[in-house]
């Protein structure tokens, strides 16, 4: 299917009142634009991607070769007909465009608006108002019924040719597409929207999160015929550590500051070395596990302090690529990530090469 998504970020966030424009604001430890982005590209449901924006410089160049970057208008309405006018060259049959300030929708709303998209010309997500809501009109103040009202969300979804042949003709500044459609006496199929799909407008709906720190120490046996395992990398070395799982002391480390942080116990109440289904298991699977469960609940890792004492093998031979590694299980930059090697100066269990040990800080914030 030839999908297209259309980003709009060329607004100067006037409401904002910040010198960094709202969508590249930091916003759960990214800015808010690459929320949308990060979600769009990994779910591998369009076949071009847009972004349109009059400040490409503040993009990150990572995205450069998974999108197409195009320069937006004076208003929305304007970046939005140049972005349906650069798409028509690829022929696109269903388009969706979002605004980069909702960073909160998820790709479950996404499906559902493509699903719906079989039988329909134009899908809008909704919600309905919470607040009483009056109307005015010529000196005039009327109730509205907010059980008839909907405050309309986006991704909003679209057979390009029909959106196409409307955006051509429009003469007006419209709010958003779905008032093409309205204007011209269309139907549009609505669909429920989400409740945290919030649109960010003001420099206090990023709320200012609660931070928390955990601490996570753990410690494994070096023996003959085991693997090892450290930072989610496979090390060659004639001893490996002796554990239930892979017994990687890194990740089983950062696993238990992660989950101190956030209240969470500890990594053997959660993947007990009773249970056969972690026997062997990789540390990076349980890991992310953790990672997931606690995204669901707002938590988002700030950075990572991690020591790994060990005599051999010499850590800084790896550091680079554990950092990577741990980066993307952890869904967090690199820059976030220190990693100290450590000796014992030939000391006790680990100075005799019996044993690998390490401690980890984490800092994590939760957003309400």
């Amino acid at each position: 299917m030839n999908n297209c998504f259309i980003i709009l970020a060329a607004g100067q966030s006037k409401r904002f009142k910040s010198i960094i424009l709202k969508q590249f604001a930091n916003y759960k430890n990214k800015p808010v634009l690459e929320h949308t982005l990060d979600k769009i590209i990994n779910s591998k449901l369009f076949k071009h991607i847009i972004l349109v924006t009059n400040k490409k410089a503040y993009v990150n160049r990572k995205y450069f070769s998974k999108i197409k970057i195009i320069k937006g208008g004076k208003e929305r309405s304007d970046s939005s007909l140049i972005a349906i006018n650069y798409a028509k060259k690829f022929k696109v049959r269903n388009l969706l465009i979002h605004d980069a300030a909702r960073p909160n929708f998820t790709l479950k709303l996404v499906k559902r608006i493509l699903f719906n998209l079989r039988k329909n010309i134009a899908v809008i997500p909704y919600i309905n108002s919470t607040d009483a809501i009056k109307y005015s009109s010529k000196r005039s103040i009327y109730n509205l019924n907010k059980k008839n009202t909907y405050i309309v969300q986006t991704p909003q979804g679209y057979k390009f040719k029909n959106l196409f042949n409307l955006a051509k003709i429009n003469k007006v500044k419209v709010q958003d597409e779905s008032s093409l459609f309205i204007n011209n006496k269309l139907k549009i199929k609505f669909i429920k929207g989400e409740i945290k799909n919030n649109k960010i407008t003001y420099k206090d709906d990023l709320k200012k999160p609660t931070t928390y720190f955990g601490i996570g120490f753990d410690v494994h046996r070096l023996v003959q015929g085991r693997k090892l395992y450290l930072g989610g990398l496979k090390i060659k070395s004639s001893l490996g550590t002796l554990g239930h799982s892979d017994g990687d002391p890194v990740l089983h480390a950062i696993t238990d500051a992660v989950l101190g942080a956030c209240k969470k116990g500890d990594i053997g109440q959660k993947f007990s070395d009773k249970s056969k289904k972690f026997k062997n298991i990789r540390s990076t699977i349980l890991l992310k596990k953790v990672i997931d469960e606690i995204k669901e609940k707002n938590y988002f890792i700030n950075n990572l302090d991690i020591n790994i004492i060990t005599q051999t093998p010499k850590i800084s031979k790896f550091k680079n690529k554990m950092i990577e590694k741990i980066s993307n299980i952890c869904e967090i930059k690199e820059n976030k990530i220190n990693i100290k090697g450590k000796t014992t100066e030939k000391l006790g269990i680990i100075g005799k090469e019996k044993a690998i040990a390490c401690e980890v800080i984490a800092s994590i914030s939760q957003y309400e």
